[in-house]
C-alpha cells in the first residue's frame, strides 16, 4: 500500500523507491521514472493530485542528475499548484525543501540558506525536531559549509542535528549517514582545523565508508563520494 493508494496503482512512492530493495532510484534510472512519471499524469487537469505530486517528482530527479537549471522551474511550477490547491498539505514544505536545494546546487547559496532556515523554523514549530526536520536541518547544515559557515555548522550538527538523527533514524540509516559525512566535510574544510579535527574526520569516514559498501556496495555513488572525501583527508593528514 505504501506504494499504490487502495490498489489503484496510483501511489507516488514507486517513482521514488524500488518495490523490491527498498532503496530509492538514483541516476540515469531516477531521471527515466521522473519523466515516466510526469507523462502519465499530463493530461490530468490541474487540480489533481498525482500531477502536482509527479511534477515534483520530475523536478528531483532533474536536481539529482545535474540539471539544476531545468529543475527550478518544474519544482516552482509543482509548488505553485500544491498551494495553490492543496494549501494545507505538508508536500508544500517538503517542495520549498527541494527549491532551496536546487538554489544551493545552483551556486545560490545565500537565498536557499535563507529559504532553508524558514523551512526549517516551520517544521519545528509544526512538529518538533522529528525526522522531516532533521532531513531539512541536513540540508541547511550543508549549505552553512558551502558558504564557508563553519563555527555555526559545527556545533549545529555534532551537538543537534547527529544526537536527534541517531535516535529517531538510527546510527546506520542513509540520513544518519549523510549527516555524518558532512561533519567530516565540515571538520576537514575549515581552514583554521586542526590535527585532531582532521583524525576525528578521518575516523567519522572510516565508519561511513565501512557501512556504505555493506550496504549499498561499493559502486554505488555515495560509498564513491565517501572516498573521496577520505583521500581529501588523508591528504591533508599527511601534511599536517
Amino acid at each position: 500500500k505504501e506504494f499504490e493508494d487502495q490498489g489503484t496503482g496510483e501511489g507516488g512512492m514507486k517513482w521514488l523507491k524500488c518495490f523490491d530493495c527498498g532503496q530509492q532510484f538514483h541516476g540515469a534510472v531516477f531521471l527515466a521514472l521522473g519523466w515516466a512519471a510526469w507523462k502519465t499524469y499530463l493530461g490530468r487537469p490541474d487540480t489533481d493530485w498525482n500531477r502536482c505530486a509527479s511534477m515534483g517528482v520530475l523536478g528531483s530527479a532533474l536536481d539529482e542528475n545535474r540539471r539544476h537549471g531545468e529543475a527550478l522551474p518544474v519544482i516552482t511550477a509543482s509548488l505553485a499548484l500544491i498551494q495553490r490547491y492543496y494549501p494545507h498539505n505538508d508536500l508544500i514544505i517538503d517542495t520549498q525543501n527541494n527549491a532551496a536545494s536546487t538554489l544551493a546546487n545552483m551556486g545560490r547559496h545565500e537565498e536557499a540558506l535563507v529559504l532553508m532556515r524558514k523551512i526549517h523554523a516551520r517544521r519545528v514549530a509544526l512538529h518538533g525536531l522529528d525526522i522531516d526536520a532533521i532531513l531539512s536541518a541536513f540540508y541547511m547544515a550543508v549549505t552553512m559549509r558551502n558558504l564557508g559557515l563553519f563555527d555555526e555548522a559545527k556545533p549545529f550538527v555534532r551537538d543537534q542535528l547527529l544526537p536527534a538523527a541517531r535516535r529517531l533514524l538510527g546510527a546506520e540509516s542513509n540520513a544518519t549517514l549523510n549527516i555524518y559525512h558532512n561533519l567530516a566535510d565540515v571538520l576537514q574544510e575549515n581552514p583554521d582545523y586542526t590535527r585532531g579535527d582532521l583524525l576525528e574526520a578521518e575516523i567519522i569516514m572510516q565508519d561511513v565508508i565501512q557501512i556504505r559498501r555493506r550496504v549499498l556496495g561499493p559502486a554505488h555513488p555515495l560509498t564513491h563520494n565517501g572516498e573521496i572525501l577520505m583521500n581529501e583527508i588523508r591528504e591533508k593528514l599527511a601534511d599536517a
